[in-house]
Order: C-alpha cells, then sequence, then structure tokens
C-alpha cells in the first residue's frame, strides 16, 4: 500500500482521509503537516501519523497531496524538494495552475485536482487534471485515492477546470442558495422554520436521485412534472420569464472568470 503524506490538515484534507481510512488505507502509511496543533491532535485521533514539517511529511511518500490555502503552496513545495522521479504530487489548491507547480516543484509527476465540499460527506466530485506526459500507473492511482470521497473525471485541458470551478467547486451554494429562497419562501405564506426546511430538503435529496439514477435528461424529468396548466407550470412560468437561465449563466461565467483570474496571481 502507498505512503500518502498530506501538507495541510483541513477540511479537505480530513475528508480524503477518512474516506482512504474507510477504504483500508492504514492510519501509520498515511503522515500530515499542519502548523494547526489542534488541528493536528484531531487527526492523531484518526489514527494517522503527525509530521513536524512539510518535509518531514513527504520525506518517505509515495503520493503528496498539497491541501494548504493558495497563499501558501509555494512554500509547501518548495519545502519538499527535490523530489524522487516515483513520487506522485496532487494538489487540491484552488487557482494554482500546474505552470507555477512546476516552477517551485521542478520535474513532477503532478495532478491537479478540483474538490468540493460534498467530499467532507464522501459525496463529492472530484475533477482531475495532468499533462499528457503523466503515467497511466499514476492517473490510475490519482483515480483511486480521489475516489474515496466521491466520483472522479478527468479532464483534458487545464482550462476546463475553471469551468469546473465555477460548476461544481462553487456549485454546492448555488443550490444552498436555491434552498435557502424556497424556505424563506415557505415561511412567506405561513409555514413554520421546521415544516419549510423538511419540505426543501427532502425535495433537493429526493430530486437530486431521481435525476442521477435516472436515464431521463433533467430538462425531461423537468416536462414530466410540469402539467399543462397545473401549479408547477405557473411557477415554471415565472421563473423562465424572470429569465433564470440567463441569470444562471451570467452567475456562472463570472465564477469562471474569477477563477482565472486568481489563476494568473
Amino acid at each position: 500500500m502507498n505512503n500518502i503524506a498530506f501538507l495541510g490538515g483541513g477540511n479537505i484534507a480530513t475528508a480524503i482521509i477518512g474516506g482512504l481510512l474507510n477504504t483500508g488505507y492504514a492510519g501509520t502509511d498515511i503522515s500530515v503537516a499542519d502548523p494547526d496543533q489542534k488541528q493536528c491532535r484531531k487527526l492523531s485521533q484518526m489514527g494517522v501519523s503527525i509530521a513536524s514539517t512539510n518535509s518531514q511529511a513527504a520525506q518517505n511518500a509515495d503520493v503528496i497531496l498539497i491541501c494548504v490555502k493558495p497563499d501558501q503552496v509555494e512554500i509547501a513545495t518548495t519545502a519538499i524538494v527535490p523530489l524522487r522521479p516515483d513520487q506522485l504530487v496532487i494538489s487540491v489548491a484552488a487557482g494554482i495552475n500546474t505552470t507555477s507547480l512546476k516552477q517551485w516543484l521542478g520535474s513532477a509527476n503532478l495532478v491537479r485536482c478540483m474538490p468540493n465540499t460534498p467530499a467532507l460527506i464522501g459525496e463529492g466530485m472530484m475533477a482531475l487534471f495532468a499533462e499528457a506526459e503523466l503515467s497511466q500507473a499514476h492517473r490510475c492511482l490519482a483515480t483511486t485515492l480521489m475516489s474515496a470521497v466521491g466520483e472522479t473525471r478527468w479532464f483534458q485541458q487545464e482550462s476546463d477546470l475553471d469551468v469546473v470551478t465555477a460548476i461544481s467547486g462553487s456549485g454546492p451554494a448555488y443550490f444552498f442558495y436555491l434552498m435557502e429562497s424556497l424556505i424563506d419562501a415557505a415561511m412567506a405564506l405561513g409555514l413554520d422554520d421546521q415544516s419549510a426546511r423538511q419540505l426543501v430538503l427532502q425535495t433537493a435529496l429526493g430530486t437530486a436521485k431521481m435525476a442521477k439514477g435516472n436515464a431521463a435528461s433533467p430538462q425531461e424529468l423537468r416536462i414530466q412534472v410540469t402539467s399543462p396548466g397545473g401549479t408547477t407550470q405557473a411557477a415554471c412560468t415565472v421563473l423562465k420569464d424572470q429569465q433564470l437561465p440567463a441569470i444562471i449563466v451570467k452567475a456562472v461565467t463570472a465564477a469562471q472568470q474569477r477563477s482565472v483570474e486568481l489563476g494568473e496571481g
């Protein structure tokens, strides 16, 4: 089994570690370096090893995950060079592109990963990118590790990760915003908070499961539940008249452009 080092032990790192432990990885095969001693104690209770420095964590690792905040990536990566030719580096740092990572790491087997917060409950969407020369063995290893906290998908162009960031990276906030708005609407129409919350959250959960488990597209499913002249059509007509699809495109485009800006420094 591969030895895995985490540079940074925050929420995403903790989620991935938990997923790995649940899939059979031994805590003794995982090391973490993080300056937050409270977080280190929490991770230690999960059974993983705590390293005093990034260099110590990475020294004997087969796979190194960069899980620090974007403004700390240069410091973290330069502390672990030179790397062995067989080591795989996976970065989950948002907005830090391959060019910058290779500048700091030198010649490295490198994968960029764009996760999202549902990884915290094992339902993440983990988007992956690597340059063409990365070996198939390393690609398979990255897929296996990231699959511990959700689904994975590889992308051909690094620029696709800016769109991924706008769709699945920021996406949970969009759905939370819709849930929030529906709860507020229910309460404005007279329902109590607990009833509104239960109705909205269970409807969201059931709808997502229906969409994922159905060969029909979301558009087809929407049409199926929209009876002509009925209540659903009344609501959808308002959403269409208020140009909801155009608003969503505009919002996602803003997120994608901001991701590009962050990548450019």
